[in-house]
């Protein structure tokens, strides 16, 4: 192989996440983060809200803008926090942001937040072409 190809081929395995080398060397407990996404339509944050009040600790978070901003997604920027055990999972209109504060195996109350947010967000990359691929990171359950 040519060096501009072994670069390449570097490059592409840095930024995709490709990683095998350290899931090998750390068994232990990983603090969990994994991101999702939701491709061509919003996700009504009020209506996901109402559905996961009762089972989980939530709470909206809005990110209000200035009234002289120039964006294109200013008015996609609330998020929902919900809260199970041990994990946090932050909900926005396109992206959720899934996360532990310390490393622990997941609880049923976990799995289910987990379950609920892969529904709602399907997808494990931003965009339909194929880069910037999010691999989900190792866990455990809790017995």
């Amino acid at each position: 192989m040519k060096h501009p190809q072994i670069y390449r081929i570097m490059i592409y395995l840095y930024f995709t996440d490709f990683k095998p080398y350290a899931r090998k060397m750390n068994e232990k407990t990983e603090q969990y983060h994994h991101v999702r996404f939701r491709w061509w339509t919003r996700l009504e944050l009020g209506e996901v809200s109402a559905g996961l009040d009762d089972e989980f600790d939530v709470r909206m978070m809005p990110r209000p803008g200035t009234k002289y901003e120039v964006a294109i997604h200013k008015d996609d920027r609330s998020e929902l926090e919900v809260k199970s055990d041990t994990l946090v999972a932050l909900l926005s209109s396109f992206r959720a942001v899934l996360s532990q504060r310390e490393p622990a195996p997941f609880t049923p109350r976990d799995m289910e937040l987990r379950k609920r947010v892969i529904e709602l967000y399907p997808r494990e990359r931003p965009t339909p072409f194929p880069w910037l691929f999010s691999h989900e990171p190792n866990f455990e359950k809790a017995n």
